[in-house]
């Protein structure tokens, strides 16, 4: 879905997607936002590094004693420590273009799902965003 935008923007992908992971309970189209959110801001953020710099993974694995995580990082500059939090706002953005709302609303929609998201810095450098979501617990026929 996102192959021509990232391909423009001259940014790798790599995926580390565990197999046979448990279903989570969910909106699949609000959850598919938040993982775009993520790629793209992710990609934006890489816009000043040269095209062979600009390297975004994700990957998915199962947490106990219950969860899904997956992470996205970026290999970009990294998110100043003191705004870890402060990305999260509503209309907070480090962007000249943009609402500053993706984020809020990714991070709205990881909690309307039980679950949750967080950012922080990779000690190898550019920004890392988490969530995390519960397995389902129902029982399909």
């Amino acid at each position: 879905m996102l192959y021509s935008d990232l391909a423009a923007k001259q940014v790798s992908l790599s995926l580390d997607l565990a197999v046979e992971l448990p279903k989570v309970k969910g909106d699949p189209v609000q959850l598919q936002q938040v993982l775009i959110n993520l790629l793209l801001n992710g990609s934006e953020a890489m816009a000043s590094m040269s095209p062979d710099e600009r390297r975004l993974q994700v990957c998915s694995r199962k947490q106990e004693p219950a969860t899904h995580e997956v992470s996205v990082r970026d290999n970009g500059t990294g998110i100043d420590p003191e705004r870890l939090e402060q990305v999260f706002e509503p209309f907070f953005t480090s962007k000249n273009q943009g609402l500053g709302m993706g984020l809020a609303i990714s991070r709205s929609i990881a909690a309307a799902h039980g679950g949750r998201l967080w950012a922080s810095n990779h000690p190898d450098g550019g920004a890392l965003f988490q969530f995390e979501l519960p397995i389902s617990t129902e029982i399909n026929p």
